[in-house]
């Protein structure tokens, strides 16, 4: 009797994220059973260069060395323990090293970056009515922000297909402009836009900052919106604006904090007019916090926010809780992460360094690309790369995955948008894979939506996430 595979027995017991179920009866989930650097290995042996970093957490690549050896090593010394009225030397060294790197001394944990939405709007609206003002209590996003789907998270999400579903459930906030160009009316320049975009928000916040705790956003980089990019002036603005009007920023750097834009922080590229990096007043961060290999997210803040929680009354502390906060193996993963950025090459060289040299390399190649007849819109920061492909049909960014999946690559369109977010450590070999293969399925999957006959795509039973 032919035993079930991998593949077969997951559709029968896992229940897939971001997916609709029915699909897998056609397209069954991929069965991984290692992973080695940027390459995972499915259960037949075959290789899939993993393009967006398994969901942009993976920094230096699977089974990577340090991180491996920190959690083996942790693992023989504490495992875990509940962090209420306790404490454990991995958790208070992280704390103290995110805070050296970013300004923002407090560090509060939990498992995902979802979480760390929730507790950062949290913290920021019970912090207002420590100080007496409880009338501060909403929240402000930008048009195409995604800050995870707890409820809490998705109140300040503006993806429709989300939002609609648990409208009901949720307490919506406004949402403003966002500074993408993309979003530029027909012949208006950037800047122009972008200077819309700063006005929108001065006048929102100058009618509405009584009632307001805080602005969420991603900086420089908004993923689920099909990772639009805009200028760091915006994030200056935001600065000044948020002090005149006395309103938090919270930074979102989930997807795109260590090292993905360039620098290890995306806000580090906002300079203030005294040449400074202007700094949020919450920082959430994530998916890269561990290198991608155990779930953990912080949310840093400044020394006011903590100290409106200073009290001797209960209600007045942060009444928020979770039974794996700091977990000392995804702390020590962590700090390999940290170690890892703080090292240098036998040619002086750090992460960011090698980054900007193998972004300008993949750069180059990915020309073709960029100049695909198709293609528009191209924009890249950092490691992150993205062209809107020309097309309106629904069904793409599912055909594309799919027919990427046979062709050795993870690639996961998010709409019409093509995007790479490999991890830091392609080779020249595995960029040349990367590019050629995603033009010739880029070019296999528009022939056939070119050829179909209208109306016979069928209905798209995928999520399109990214």
């Amino acid at each position: 009797m032919t035993q079930p595979t991998w593949s077969e027995r997951s559709r029968q017991a896992v229940w897939h994220p971001c997916t609709q179920m029915k699909a897998h009866e056609q397209h069954p989930p991929r069965a991984i059973v290692a992973a080695d650097g940027p390459w995972l290995i499915d259960d037949q042996g075959h290789r899939i260069l993993d393009a967006v970093s398994s969901w942009w957490v993976n920094l230096f690549g699977h089974n990577f060395g340090p991180i491996r050896e920190a959690i083996t090593d942790q693992l023989g010394r504490l495992d875990h323990i509940m962090l209420a009225g306790l404490t454990h030397p991995p958790v208070v060294e992280l704390s103290e090293r995110l805070g050296a790197l970013t300004g923002l001394g407090h560090a509060f944990y939990a498992s995902d970056g979802a979480s760390a939405t929730e507790i950062a709007l949290k913290m920021s609206a019970h912090s207002w009515r420590n100080r007496g003002r409880p009338g501060k209590h909403r929240f402000i996003g930008l048009q195409g922000g995604y800050h995870g789907e707890t409820a809490g998270a998705l109140s300040v999400t503006d993806i429709p297909l989300f939002r609609e579903a648990y409208a009901p459930l949720l307490r919506l906030s406004a949402t403003l402009p966002s500074p993408d160009p993309r979003h530029a009316a027909a012949g208006v320049s950037s800047e122009a836009h972008l200077e819309h975009c700063i006005d929108a928000l001065a006048a929102y916040l100058a009618e509405h900052h009584e009632h307001l705790a805080a602005i969420i956003l991603e900086p420089l980089v908004q993923g689920a919106a099909g990772m639009g990019m805009y200028a760091p002036d915006y994030l200056v603005a935001v600065r000044r604006l948020c002090d005149h009007y006395e309103v938090h920023w919270i930074a979102d750097e989930i997807a795109v904090g260590f090292g993905r834009t360039g620098t290890l922080f995306a806000h580090q590229q906002a300079l203030g007019p005294d040449g400074v990096a202007v700094k949020p007043d919450f920082i959430c961060l994530s998916k890269g916090l561990t290198g991608g290999v155990l779930p953990l997210s912080c949310v840093l803040t400044t020394d006011e926010v903590y100290a409106a929680f200073w009290d001797d009354r209960t209600v007045h502390g942060f009444l928020h809780s979770h039974s794996y906060t700091g977990n000392p193996l995804a702390c020590r993963a962590a700090l390999a992460v940290l170690d890892t950025f703080a090292a240098r090459d036998a040619q002086g060289q750090d992460v960011l360094a090698r980054n900007h040299v193998l972004a300008e390399q993949l750069t180059r190649r990915a020309e073709v690309l960029t100049r695909h007849p198709r293609v528009r819109a191209f924009r890249h920061i950092g490691m992150i790369w993205a062209w809107d492909v020309d097309t309106t049909e629904p069904t793409f960014a599912s055909r594309y995955h799919r027919a990427a999946l046979q062709a050795g690559l993870l690639l996961r369109p998010i709409g019409s948008t093509l995007y790479f977010m490999p991890p830091y450590v392609l080779t020249p070999a595995d960029q040349e894979s990367l590019v050629h293969g995603a033009v010739a399925v880029l070019d296999q999957v528009l022939a056939e939506i070119d050829a179909l006959v209208p109306g016979s795509a069928g209905p798209q039973v995928e999520v399109p996430v990214p």
